[in-house]
């Protein structure tokens, strides 16, 4: 199974395409993609859905993996995210991929065997696990390569 992983934001959307190879989760590819925070919402948010029909079209995952919304103190910034969110999982569902989410919890269990695992610590076993990820990666695109991991650990074959 190949998955398209997502960490979402429309500041910065973390992207990980990740499959299994003998019994081992092995990265494709990943990416960080950013908007120009003085753009306009509209703007931010097509750039986004731009982006990720890109990467439907040229990786063909046989299904999303996307973190839940995580609401913070900011409401403003936790309503852009949920409709990027929103954006992610029309256009996982129009190209039929099965669209599996996450909590942070889930997804630390998952990586790290304990849910309130740090981000260090997320990060630490992201690149023991998952031994090609590239040393410019931002936070975001470790934490799409976390959901890519959660998902291949649930429902990988």
């Amino acid at each position: 199974m190949k998955v398209l992983a997502l960490d979402p934001g429309y500041d910065r959307l973390g992207v990980a395409v990740l499959e299994m190879q003998n019994g081992k989760e092995h990265l494709i590819y990943s990416t960080c993609v950013m908007t120009d925070k003085a753009d306009t919402l509209p703007n931010r948010l097509f750039t986004i859905g731009t982006r990720v029909t890109e990467l439907l079209d040229e990786h063909t995952p046989d299904a999303i993996g996307v973190e839940t919304l995580f609401f913070n103190k900011n409401i403003k910034t936790g309503i852009g995210v949920a409709q990027a969110r929103g954006i992610i999982l029309f256009l996982a569902r129009q190209r039929g991929c099965t669209v599996y989410e996450f909590g942070p919890q889930e997804i630390k269990v998952a990586v790290t065997g304990y849910g309130k695992s740090d981000k260090r610590a997320v990060i630490d076993m992201v690149k023991r696990l998952v031994p090609n990820v590239p040393h410019t990666a931002h936070d975001d695109e470790y934490d799409a390569i976390a959901v890519g991991i959660t998902t291949l650990a649930h429902h990988g074959r």
